[in-house]
């Protein structure tokens, strides 16, 4: 199996990776191979499945119309 080695990791990062390994009681390179995993590997979502959570997201809110003012002061909320 190759090996890698990655230099310079920030303490805060490293730290987190040591207390996620120990939840997962993994060794820290096995937690890193985790992390990289999901990362490289994550699961791609199908055109058709983001349609059918829209379809059926507007659905369950096309009671609820709303304004443009109204959406434009929602998106506004909190950014000051």
């Amino acid at each position: 199996m190759p090996t890698l080695t990655v230099k310079n990791i920030p303490g805060d990062l490293y730290a987190q990776l040591k207390q996620s390994a120990e939840i997962n009681h993994r060794s820290l390179n096995s937690e890193i191979i985790v992390c990289i995993e999901r990362s490289i590997r994550s699961s791609k979502v199908s055109p058709e499945v983001v349609l059918a959570r829209a379809r059926k997201l507007r659905a369950r809110t096309i009671s609820h119309p709303i304004t443009d003012d109204e959406f434009s002061q929602a998106k506004t909320v909190g950014r000051l």
